[in-house]
């Protein structure tokens, strides 16, 4: 494995790459359901999820793919309400919801802020909302939100790896001081947080994937964070595909993910939830993998670390 390449990755070179978007309707969210999750109170409970449809966001990073699901322009006023609204009718009750915008909740030009008491009206059955959000947008329109809306507001934010060199080639276009303001300055108005966690990002062997998503998990429990999410990195997007033929990327495998999950939970420091979305092309091993996945939403449900997946693939 190739560690750093020579040439500088930025938004022009990570543009340069992508294929063409997927067709979306500005007035349909593009995908919605309900699943289990362990909540902060400590119970396994329903949880919504929508993802909206909106503008892309303004930061490239390297690894995202979610610029497939966006507009090119943002999307008119009422446009968000009427998503929303239309997924509420579609689902069975929860008591908290997840709403994901491909970018940044607090972006005035993704969600625009004259939508948000309307907003805040659909919302008013949940217990909890969680929203995504960039650094560069939680500020004061984070708390005008938080005061319309009847539950408690939690805030997910992409700390991805605390790695010093690799953090800087995402091209995310954050610190981690950036960080840890965020999440203080949240934490001071009594909104919760989530982090984003990625597993074996670019540049990184399957041990130092290992390592730096560990060290990243202690470093965001430290800075105050409720909830960690480990994201397994996959390619798909143009860039993660030219890395990966040039040696500077390779999927992780389902048993780190693992490994780094037990780790979490053992820290007993929040809690600690593993991305299961497209886990089976994580796996090389077709025996191994059903009992893998079920073993991973075991722990994610119940917070618990459950015995050890014997197969010959690891003997």
């Amino acid at each position: 494995m190739s560690k750093y390449p020579g040439f500088t990755i930025d938004s022009s070179w990570i543009l340069s790459r992508r294929g063409s978007k997927n067709q979306v309707d500005p007035f349909r969210p593009y995908a919605f359901f309900v699943e289990k999750e362990h909540t902060s109170g400590g119970n396994i409970e329903e949880v919504a999820a929508v993802f909206l449809t909106n503008r892309e966001c303004p930061f490239s990073c390297l690894m995202c793919d979610l610029w497939k699901n966006t507009t090119d322009n943002p999307v008119p006023p009422g446009a968000i309400p009427t998503q929303i609204e239309y997924a509420l009718s579609q689902l069975p009750p929860a008591r908290h919801i997840k709403l994901y915008n491909s970018g940044s909740f607090f972006d005035p030009l993704a969600i625009p802020p004259e939508d948000y008491e309307k907003i805040a009206t659909l919302l008013e059955p949940f217990e909890t909302v969680i929203v995504e959000s960039h650094p560069a947008f939680i500020n004061h329109k984070t708390l005008s939100f938080s005061k319309l809306i009847k539950g408690a507001l939690q805030v997910a934010i992409g700390l991805e790896t605390i790695h010093p060199e690799v953090l800087p080639r995402l091209n995310k276009k954050m610190t981690l001081a950036d960080f840890e303001q965020s999440v203080s300055f949240l934490s001071s108005h009594g909104i919760g947080t989530r982090a984003f966690i990625l597993l074996r990002p670019p540049f990184m062997t399957e041990e130092e994937g290992i390592c730096w998503a560990n060290k990243s998990m202690d470093y965001a429990f430290r800075t105050g964070v409720d909830t960690c999410i480990v994201i397994p990195v996959r390619s798909g997007n143009g860039a993660m595909e030219y890395l990966e033929k040039q040696n500077y990327f390779e999927p992780p495998d389902i048993q780190s993910l693992e490994k780094v999950l037990e780790y979490g939970i053992h820290l007993k420091k929040g809690i600690v939830l593993a991305d299961l979305w497209d886990i089976d092309s994580f796996s090389s091993c077709k025996k191994c993998l059903q009992p893998r996945k079920e073993r991973l939403n075991r722990m994610n449900l119940l917070q618990t670390v459950m015995p050890p997946v014997r197969c010959s693939c690891t003997d």
